[in-house]
């Protein structure tokens, strides 16, 4: 009998950091954000003004509080699980199969919170006094075809790239992450030296959707990454 479904709840199990912690961080840029456009309003900034709009919509609280705890989240799932799960009787491979489905699973749920918060704030006029906290460029400014791309390619990529390192920690020790780290510094720095001379015209054609085809790219290579590396891993 297969064990993926076993090791999806076995992290569904953690329930307070897959489904809580991310409520939580939702409630704290919430607040944060309130409290920034309270100082702008007592500052005489007028909510609806073009200052206020453009203001607001560059909220990128979003940015900073959440792809930092995903990524530990997504380190954890197999730094602290894969152990535990091979004792449970889990094959290496249903383990990863396991912890990509829940890394689907944890990005939808995260995605469908942010789109119902979004909703609720264009139907009150934004919280009935104006204040912009999910109707935000980095969010796709409430349109719910750009923002359930980003938030769930984005969390399923920060997730799974935390895997594939800490699958890393898992084959080679401390020296897993730092390689991996050290080649994908040297991969990004030899793209820029090739492209730099035709940045300009490339930045001039840019597309959304390279954005969703880099994630795409990222979540394939770490998944399968982490699987290779788990394979031959010695149990810690």
């Amino acid at each position: 009998m297969s064990s993926v479904v076993p090791a999806v709840k076995l992290h569904l199990n953690k329930r307070e950091m897959t489904f809580l912690v991310p409520l939580y961080i939702i409630g704290m840029v919430a607040l944060i954000s309130v409290l920034i456009s309270l100082v702008f309003l007592r500052g005489g900034s007028v909510p609806g003004s073009e200052g206020w709009l453009t203001g607001s919509r560059n909220n990128p609280a979003f940015l900073w509080a959440f792809p930092g705890y995903l990524v530990y989240l997504g380190v954890q799932s197999i730094a602290t699980t894969f152990p535990f799960a091979l004792t449970l009787g889990a094959t290496r491979r249903d383990f990863v199969a396991g912890t990509l489905l829940w890394a689907v699973l944890t990005s939808a749920y995260i995605t469908v919170i942010l789109a119902i918060l979004t909703m609720i704030e264009l139907a009150t006029g934004h919280w009935w006094s104006g204040f912009h906290i999910f109707d935000i460029y980095i969010l796709g400014l409430g349109d719910l075809s750009l923002l359930v791309p980003i938030v769930f390619l984005g969390s399923l990529t920060c997730l799974v790239v935390g895997g594939g390192f800490a699958a890393s920690w898992v084959r080679w020790g401390a020296r897993g992450p730092q390689l991996i780290a050290t080649a994908l510094g040297l991969v990004i720095v030899v793209g820029v030296i090739i492209v730099i001379p035709s940045a300009e015209s490339i930045f001039a054609s840019f597309a959304a959707w390279w954005l969703a085809v880099a994630a795409a790219v990222a979540i394939a290579i770490s998944a399968v990454g982490a699987w290779l590396l788990l394979r031959p891993a010695t149990v810690r």
